[in-house]
């Protein structure tokens, strides 16, 4: 079966995959399952919630397909029985009934009439986003009812992190099985699609973080009929993923596809492709899905890869997470050496400015294990960067889950705020963070028995070099993953009118917004580093020829001591902190500026 173009039909969208359940019309629909290790599958099928299980047999194909075209509605049941033993979801559900184990349920793409069916995206300049994690707001409806507000503080983008099927009910999402399928816990197709679909009407575009690198260890069959799935190596997160098996590379790139088509997403974060290690299949995943997209649409294609790949960000991909700066923004401000931040904790003043003028700080340099890392990026453009001080990993994957208000002085925290949602890089927040909430986001999953005490206890582990965790009594107090009251913990309040702090950070993020919307934003296309140097410990300047010939400069103290600077020229954008002598930057003090000249 081929791919073809996502046609409007009555305000209607679908992408036709390779495999999966393929409604034909009302009555019929074609099963098509991959299952090269395999001489024999038979389809069993619940029509109805009423009706008996009925079995068919499926007629295999060249390269391992098997597949029936039967009478079959949507909304019906199904497995592949694959063995005596066992019967498998299907791997391409676009739905499941039961969590990761039960059958998999037929779902019709035409079933959501699209209401703003001519919705092209924006520039990706333009964007700001917001990374959310839907269980945590509520499910799909519940982040409906933070569209307005989030649209209206200047946000353009929201980034879900991974929604596919996973199991039980709480989970980041990292370890799903059915890349498929939505999660059950956060809503209906149907619902996601509203969401997706409000959201443009609002003028927002909704990303989605997917997971194209491992499945987790719970409801992982393809093993048992697909052994060609994987090469037979191990990776940290399981079984390597061989993607220069044909069937495999379209699994994944009709997976990409029908979240941009059908759902109608602006864009995808491939998440850790520094684990696919495979660049061949990077690049053609994007050159298929500009294929398929076409021309008319703005659709953004973004990178999280510790290889620091600038290659990749050429021609390929928009942009990448820039893990460089959050890390050394992070060793400035909270003086954390442990980790990965002993890469960044020495000359870190230096590193800031480097990372600033060019993109990434390891361009090839070694890394503290001694390990090469990255190509040289000054030649791209500051917008093939996201930014950020935090994000779901660097906050969760810490012990405790503390997010940085609870760990930085407010004044540095203003300044590192305000170089993040001034500077040219392409910015990005967490939830929550908008308003400046303290709650914790912890690692949470919902397993069950022997995986629920691995997990537990792994997780713990993890944390055994620290110098605060190393006595296990101290490490027991690491929240349980399994517990409800660690994703509890982990729920962001709303923002409240009446509390002072909350409303001072949402105005801050507003004002801040407001003039990099007005600003920066409109001479972005074109923008080019021009220089970055260290004023002292922990201060910065760096300047950037913008894309109308404007010099935009920004200063940064977010050390301890004022530092010396030349008074700056130009239209005063925003300034943070003291101000009566112009000739020094006081700690925690920023000045933004934008002029005609150097």
């Amino acid at each position: 079966m081929s791919a073809s173009t996502s046609k409007p039909t009555h305000q209607r969208f679908s992408w036709s995959c390779h495999y999966g359940a393929a409604v034909q019309d009302d009555q019929r629909t074609r099963f098509t399952f991959w299952a090269p290790g395999l001489e024999s599958v038979t389809l069993e099928l619940s029509r109805s919630p009423n009706e008996a299980v009925e079995s068919l047999a499926m007629k295999k194909g060249r390269d391992g397909d098997f597949t029936l075209d039967t009478e079959c509605p949507a909304g019906a049941h199904y497995r592949y029985r694959i063995s005596d033993e066992l019967a498998v979801p299907d791997p391409a559900a676009r739905a499941q009934h039961e969590d990761v184990t039960g059958p998999s349920v037929v779902v019709n793409p035409d079933a959501y009439a699209w209401q703003n069916v001519l919705w092209q995206g924006r520039p990706w300049h333009e964007t700001v986003i917001l990374e959310i994690h839907a269980g945590a707001l509520g499910g799909f409806e519940g982040i409906r009812q933070r569209l307005q507000g989030w649209a209206a503080m200047g946000i353009t983008a929201i980034e879900l992190m991974p929604i596919n099927e996973f199991p039980g009910a709480r989970n980041w999402g990292y370890d799903g099985v059915l890349p498929y399928a939505v999660e059950a816990s956060y809503g209906t197709p149907e619902q996601l699609k509203a969401l997706i679909d409000q959201a443009h009407g609002l003028g927002l575009m909704v990303f989605l973080d997917v997971v194209y690198n491992h499945f987790g260890p719970d409801g992982n069959y393809l093993p048992h009929y697909a052994p060609d799935f994987f090469t037979g190596e191990r990776t940290p997160w399981g079984d390597a993923i061989d993607f220069n098996q044909p069937q495999v590379k379209d699994f994944f790139i009709d997976n990409a596809l029908m979240w941009l088509e059908e759902y109608r997403f602006d864009g995808l974060r491939f998440d850790a492709v520094h684990a696919i290690d495979n660049d061949a299949f990077l690049r053609e995943m994007s050159e298929r899905i500009k294929s398929g997209i076409g021309e008319m649409r703005h659709v953004h294609l973004m990178l999280e890869n510790e290889r620091n790949s600038a290659s990749l960000l050429e021609n390929a991909y928009t942009a990448q997470w820039n893990d460089d700066v959050h890390n050394v923004l992070h060793a400035l401000l909270t003086g954390e050496h442990e980790g990965y931040y002993a890469d960044y904790c020495d000359h870190a003043t230096d590193k800031l400015a480097s990372a600033l003028h060019g993109g990434f700080i390891f361009q090839g340099q070694n890394d503290r294990r001694g390990h090469s890392r990255g190509e040289p990026s000054g030649h791209l453009s500051p917008t093939s960067f996201i930014a950020f001080l935090q994000n779901h990993d660097q906050v969760g994957n810490r012990a405790m889950g503390e997010r940085l208000v609870s760990l930085v002085e407010q004044e540095k925290l203003e300044a590192a705020t305000a170089l993040l949602l001034l500077c040219p890089m392409i910015p990005m927040l967490f939830m929550g963070e908008e308003h400046g909430a303290k709650s914790p986001f912890l690692f949470f999953t919902d397993h069950r028995d022997e995986l629920a005490d691995a997990v537990r206890e792994g997780r713990r582990s993890e944390f055994a070099d620290f110098s605060h965790f190393k006595d296990e009594a101290t490490r027991a107090k690491i929240p349980d993953p399994n517990a409800v009251s660690t994703f509890d913990q982990s729920v962001p309040p709303a923002p409240e009118n009446d509390d002072p702090e909350s409303a001072m950070w949402h105005t801050r993020y507003m004002t801040l917004l407001d003039i990099r919307h007005a600003e920066i934003v409109p001479r972005l296309p074109g923008t080019r580093p021009m220089g970055a140097v260290a004023l002292g410990e922990g201060a910065v300047l760096a300047h950037w020829r913008m894309g109308d010939g404007t010099v935009l400069g920004i200063a940064v103290n977010l050390g301890d001591q004022r530092v010396s600077i030349d008074a700056p020229e130009g239209q005063r954008l925003y300034e943070l902190g003291e101000s009566d002598d112009a000739h020094t930057l006081a700690p925690g003090a920023v000045r933004a500026c934008l002029s005609s000249h150097l």
